[in-house]
């Protein structure tokens, strides 16, 4: 292959990579379609039994009729019935709700269907992404519920704007609703009935459209607006008119404006707090979701919030993912550091880089391919990616050291080069399928197992199909023109200018805010001294010396071991070997868990009252159970 045309290609790679991991989408789960469908059906006023009956099993028949069906399950509760569709993951999301969607229709359309839902029934698809919040916002201090609910509702609609978001819920706080107290005995005086009152309110809150009016040669719209304004609005409504005068909702009844009934609570520390459970749009960045919230969070301490009003986040699930990315940095560079700590004792510094440029070039191409395919990045690909870092140097060591082979024997580079990876390269291609095929299982595993673990080996191809072509085609060339047999002299003097030099100009970016610039000038003269004073030396001695004892020992023990009259020494070896591997397996039996045993970041606490039970009774039991935990957390240990 044309080297130039190599050289672009290391660019090309190079800058896409780059381009792609800053880009690609990073989240803490990976999203996994899951065509599981519920049918939600209100019903009130009706028992359990009759829910069953008149509900739930005509849905189930209609709904059983559907192909593609790997479970169905069904609840009956008083006044509702749910169904739960399980699809085969053959089955898209799609397809299974406009599925079920028909069979809703059927099913509505027989005469013994009741025809006075209060609504129809409710289907929708089950999506993990959009169901669990990625990040809480809490607003608690010496306010009212309404108050940091004006705050809460503001930095919903602020946070709700970024493209990341889908929607923004607040919890702790519920709307405002008017309360009419009918005065029962004031009201039979007057002979007013509450058909009267829900009549003469549903009649008089309205506006009703007048058509066109011309004027001035002008269409203007003319309508009666009759909403309701205020509560004054509604205690003037006439509810029954008499010979002698109206009688007034005001005569009859009270009229308030009150919160809605409680269906949640939310605290922080035992306060009542107003918390923002936040949802992120399937399939954007996690880490970008959470910045522009925390700007947003920010901006708003600026400029309306209050300053002795506390705004807490919790549950970022950003925290995790930001670690995982990080942590994924400094495996890639720790292990082009120790591939060329290690190689630089067999083959030099120089040569060394040649195999050490195969983990950022493969890293490279693999996020340019996985993005090209959609793949997020989540804990399942940034696993596989650290699982496949010591895998994918495999192939450049062996391309590059019999290449150096070659080299060493006399024959020039370009012979060289293209001798070495022709011996090598059907080897390493037969090694690399080996071991991609150890994975390929994990690919075809059913259910919804299968769809997180299917990340693994499609991650895993893509890295090490990548150092295979890096292997094959960018190290040959770069060997090519760079690789020298032996290391040539090192100039200490020249090394000393070249740190000191290096190091003013990092020193200079530094000063200027260019940290990145700055501190790489910095390392690059730190290594060409260190190289210089101790790696050179310590990598000469190595080859010339300790190599050279290590190389005659292991011959001694070759000669020794397949010497006439001794073919008992592997026969013996190989069998007491696994004796004693079957034998330790006894005594010492591995423990056997799905996951392993981890320390958690947060401890949830689950309280189950029956159903139907009232939610302040479980307010009541989970304040109690609130005091308990602040105890165990107060205590010195902790």
């Amino acid at each position: 292959m044309n080297r130039t045309t190599v050289f672009v290609l290391i660019a090309i790679i190079t800058m896409s990579g780059l381009y792609s991991y800053i880009t690609v989408p990073k989240e803490s789960f990976p999203e996994v379609v899951i065509p599981e469908i519920f049918v939600g059906t209100p019903y009130p006023g009706n028992s359990p039994t009759n829910i069953e009956k008149l509900i739930t099993r005509p849905l189930e028949r209609e709904i059983n009729t559907i192909t593609g069906i790997d479970e169905i399950s069904s609840t009956s509760i008083q006044g509702y019935s749910s169904i739960d569709v399980k699809f085969n993951f053959d089955v898209t999301p799609d397809e299974a709700l406009r599925k079920v969607k028909d069979a809703v229709d059927k099913a509505k359309a027989d005469p013994e269907f009741p025809d006075d839902l209060p609504a129809d029934p409710n289907v929708f698809e089950l999506n993990f992404t959009e169901l669990l919040p990625v990040m809480n916002v809490n607003l608690s201090g010496d306010y009212s519920l309404d108050e940091l609910k004006r705050y809460a509702e503001r930095l919903e609609e602020e946070i709700e704007e970024l493209p990341e978001i889908s929607k923004v819920d607040i919890r702790g706080v519920m709307d405002k609703e008017v309360e009419i107290v009918v005065d029962h005995l004031r009201a039979e005086a007057m002979q007013v009935s509450f058909n009267d009152i829900s009549g003469a309110i549903a009649q008089e809150n309205v506006t009703i459209s007048g058509g066109d009016l011309l004027v001035d040669n002008f269409r203007r719209t003319v309508q009666v607006v009759g909403d309701f304004q205020s509560v004054a609005d509604i205690e003037n409504v006439i509810v029954k008119s008499e010979k002698n005068a109206p009688v007034y909702l005001r005569d009859v009844a009270t009229v308030r404006f009150v919160e809605q009934e409680k269906t949640s609570y939310a605290r922080e520390y035992t306060k009542p707090v107003v918390s923002l459970d936040i949802i992120k749009r399937a399939g954007e960045n996690l880490i970008a979701a959470s910045d522009g919230i925390n700007a947003v969070i920010a901006d708003a301490r600026e400029s309306y919030l209050p300053t002795n009003l506390n705004v807490s986040i919790t549950n970022d699930q950003s925290d995790q993912t930001r670690t995982q990315v990080e942590e994924l940095q400094n495996s890639i560079i720790f292990g082009v550091l120790l591939v060329v700590g290690v190689l630089l004792f067999f083959l030099g510094l120089r040569n060394a880089l040649f195999v050490g440029v195969a983990i950022p070039l493969s890293m490279f191409m693999s996020f340019m391919i996985l993005s090209a395919l959609g793949i997020t990045f989540n804990v399942m690909v940034l696993f596989s990616l650290v699982l496949a870092l010591g895998m994918l140097v495999d192939n450049g060591i062996v391309v590059v050291e019999n290449i150096y082979r070659l080299m060493d024997e006399g024959k020039s580079a370009l012979v060289a080069a293209k001798q070495g990876v022709g011996e090598v390269a059907w080897p390493i291609i037969a090694s690399t399928a080996t071991t991609l095929a150890a994975f390929l299982p994990l690919a075809i595993w059913p259910g919804i197992i299968g769809e997180f673990m299917k990340y693994l080996p499609i991650t895993l191809i893509v890295v090490l199909s990548s150092s295979l072509f890096v292997a094959l085609v960018i190290n040959p060339v770069l060997t090519s023109v760079f690789m020298r047999v032996g290391e040539e002299a090192v100039n200490r003097r020249r090394s000393i200018r070249v740190f000191v030099s290096f190091g003013i100009f990092g020193g200079l970016f530094l000063m200027l805010g260019m940290t990145a610039i700055g501190n790489i000038f910095i390392i690059a003269g730190a290594l060409t001294l260190l190289n210089s004073l101790v790696l050179n030396p310590a990598s000469n001695a190595f080859q010339n010396r300790f190599l050279p004892r290590l190389e005659r020992g292991y011959e001694r023990f070759l000669r020794f071991a397949l010497a006439k009259r001794r073919p008992w020494f592997f026969f013996f070896g190989t069998a007491g070997l696994m004796v004693l591997a079957f034998v330790l397996l006894g005594f010492f039996p591995p423990k056997v868990e799905f996951f392993p045993s981890n320390e958690p970041q947060y401890l949830n606490i689950f309280i189950s009252k029956p159903i139907g039970t009232d939610i302040e009774e479980t307010n009541r039991i989970t304040k109690e159970i609130e005091l308990s935990v602040l105890e165990v957390l107060n205590d010195d240990q902790f």
